[in-house]
């Protein structure tokens, strides 16, 4: 495996001209969501270990990330690693803790000289600490990021951040700060993980599985859903491109 996760090239064009000008700049999607799934077929297509796949993923978020800033793309939120994700083999579990590390460091200068402000949600108390505190660090490192916010779900269930929202809001009410007639769709927003950022627009589901798989279950409502057959470790910048193009032709009515 490649000892870099993706090489600077901060001067090569992710797209063409031509590319572009499929695009429709006034109808872009400004958050884009992914559940990037598929890592673990893909080693098994390939007659590869299973965290082979993982890391070819990590490469595959990278590039992503890199096309997502030259198209425009004011958030881009993915699912890494799910709350129910800590019931696979605990040497799988371990080995992604590892990549989540090794990630987060070799794409932190990276990050910072393109303008991409990380930032994590869901429960990052479950975490060792010497991953929280490389979370922090790069989180703290890359906050004057304004190209793109790349927001990490790592330990984060749809479920789950709607669980601990309530239980915020319901601690607020018994502690006289609210009132249950405060309580609103914006304010039960606002108490989410992710109340500093719009709802997705588009979310992108890979490798062909036709499931939200407790992904922002409420910041979705109202996003357009496009599931593609391509395995993670396999989505281009080009698939991403396409999926944009096919969210531009569709029609957004938002229950009208």
């Amino acid at each position: 495996m490649n000892s870099a996760l993706i090489e600077d090239k901060a001067e090569v064009k992710t797209y063409s001209e031509e590319e572009l000008a499929q695009l429709n700049h006034f109808r872009m999607p400004e958050h884009v969501a992914i559940i990037m799934d598929g890592n673990r077929r893909w080693a098994q297509q390939q007659g590869l270990p299973l965290m082979a796949g993982h890391w070819r993923g990590a490469e595959r978020l990278a590039q992503n990330v890199r096309a997502a800033v030259d198209l425009g793309i004011k958030t881009l939120t993915v699912y890494a690693f799910s709350t129910e994700n800590w019931k696979r083999p605990p040497m799988e579990v371990k080995a992604l803790m590892r990549l989540f590390k090794t990630y987060l460091l070799r794409q932190r200068d990276v990050m910072i000289k393109e303008g991409v402000r990380l930032s994590a949600i869901g429960d990052l108390s479950k975490f060792s600490k010497d991953v929280r505190l490389i979370i922090e660090d790069v989180v703290e490192a890359t906050s004057a990021g304004d190209r793109l916010d790349l927001v990490i779900a790592l330990n984060y269930g749809g479920r789950d951040e709607l669980k601990r929202a309530v239980s915020a809001i319901v601690e607020d009410c018994l502690a006289k700060k609210l009132s249950k007639k405060e309580v609103s769709e914006d304010l039960i927003a606002s108490y989410l993980d992710t109340a500093q950022w719009k709802d997705p627009d588009l979310l992108i589901r890979t490798s062909g599985e036709s499931r939200i798989s407790n992904f922002l279950l409420w910041q979705i409502s109202y996003s357009e859903v496009i599931v593609t057959d391509v395995l993670w470790p396999n989505f281009s910048e080009k698939d991403l491109l396409a999926a944009i193009l096919e969210y531009q032709k569709r029609e957004l009515r938002l229950g009208k």
